[in-house]
């Protein structure tokens, strides 16, 4: 005999062993002979039931998932065997290691080497399903301070029986995907850019956020808040403000690329601001089956179905597939209207500025003679034909006039029905 895929050899008792169990585990099985040199020759071993004792404690408490149901010892020409049959609930690795390449190893040729993260990843879609969300997380050294300020503010118990509802922590007990989004060490990011003009070119600011995707959400508001300028104009004399997007619909866009992203991949969600317009483009295209025109009548398939749940649940986001039809009819009244794309591997979507194009009107000039009545109405209640003609020193005919040219500009209102006795008093708002 000699090492190869199906056969390691060891002279004796070694911590080495779980190694190559695990390596035999995650690929297609194998035999461990304990008791035989490199070469395969014998070498009986002096206390069989104290060694066989050590491996198989051994095994069982250092070996995560449980993979002892895969294992089998019995004694043969002084040594011990150990049958390592593939496993079925990969991929197997060292607990005080993790699920990362020093705690996983696979067989290649006549040895068990590091998997790589592909591997391990590999591993764990074959095991748990195509499901990110359910699936084990490579990193499992997490915390949850974020994630467990967010659910005590919003009046909800975050708590171990919580996080196994939630499907933060899986049937085996250790924490998924959902659960890494969720903790403090999330690998995922944000990155904003906002541009000089309408194209691509010269930055103004640039900034990349990331740890729980709850602090991600509510750091991207407070960013896209200061990039939400509130603009004046006015109508007559009555102002008008408006800010470049509606509040609520850039908190829809945000949500959307959130909630709705494949996280399967691991590039960033990008937010682009323009000087016309805000960019929202996110990894992941429309769920299998579904059209744009869907989305826009409700029709929701959430690709991470727990995760909008949290969101849900934290009354971040009120009912599924909602949420774009909203931003649609923020702009109803608006000519131009949000524009959404969708490729196989990923989904933008845009809102208009609505004050770019929009010139600012600055407040309209006051006749001097107006300005002196609309003083006169500032401390009186009202006035009358023949005060104007006094207080301005015009004949009645000029005093009509004016009076006449006040009430089209929206300055005055008639309060009285007489004609020569008539009031007027200052129009609403001014």
């Amino acid at each position: 005999m000699q090492e190869n895929l199906h056969i390691e050899f060891k002279r004796e008792y070694t911590t080495e062993i779980k190694k190559e169990v695990i390596a035999f585990a995650n690929t297609s099985g194998g035999v461990i002979h304990v008791g035989r040199d490199d070469e395969g020759s014998l070498y009986p071993i002096a206390d069989l039931d104290a060694t066989l004792s050590q491996i198989s404690n051994s095994i069982r408490d250092t070996i995560m998932p449980d993979v002892t149901m895969f294992v089998s010892y019995k004694y043969e020409n002084g040594g011990i065997i150990i049958t390592v049959q593939e496993g079925t609930n990969k991929p197997y690795y060292l607990e005080e290691k993790g699920l990362k390449p020093s705690g996983v190893y696979v067989r290649q040729g006549a040895s068990s080497v590091p998997a790589s993260f592909e591997q391990i990843r590999g591993m764990i879609k074959l095991t748990d399903g195509d499901s990110f969300e359910t699936s084990r997380a490579l990193l499992q050294e997490l915390t949850f301070n974020t994630t467990k300020a967010e659910f005590e503010q919003c009046g909800v118990t975050f708590g171990e029986n919580q996080m196994q509802t939630l499907g933060i922590i899986g049937t085996d007990g250790l924490y998924t995907n959902l659960g890494l989004l969720l903790s403090d060490q999330c690998i995922h990011t944000i990155k904003f850019a906002v541009f000089n003009g309408t194209k691509k070119g010269e930055f103004k600011t640039r900034k990349e956020i990331d740890g729980s995707l709850l602090k991600q959400m509510h750091t991207a508001f407070d960013f896209l808040n200061l990039s939400n300028n509130l603009a004046a104009t006015f109508s007559g004399l009555y102002r008008i403000e408006q800010y470049d997007y509606p509040e609520e619909a850039v908190r829809e866009a945000m949500l959307n690329a959130i909630v709705h992203r494949d996280y399967s991949f691991s590039g960033s969600i990008i937010v682009n601001i323009f000087d016309d317009r805000m960019e929202f483009v996110s990894l992941g295209g429309l769920m299998p089956g579904l059209e744009i025109e869907d989305l826009l009548l409700g029709v929701s398939q959430p690709r991470n179905e727990k995760l909008a749940s949290v969101f849900y649940r934290l009354k971040h986001i009120e009912a599924y597939g909602t949420g774009l039809k909203r931003i649609m009819q923020y702009y109803e009244d608006f000519e131009v209207k949000p524009e959404i794309k969708a490729t196989n591997g990923a989904f933008s979507l845009t809102l208009p500025n609505m004050n770019y194009n929009r010139p600012l009107k600055t407040k309209p000039s006051i006749k001097t003679q107006h300005q002196v009545i609309l003083d006169y109405l500032q401390k009186n209640a009202s006035i009358t034909n023949e005060i104007i003609q006094e207080l301005i020193d015009v004949k009645q005919t000029r005093a009509y006039t004016i009076i006449r040219e006040m009430l089209e500009e929206g300055l005055i209102v008639k309060n009285g029905s007489g004609r020569d006795d008539s009031e007027y008093v200052l129009a609403n708002g001014i």
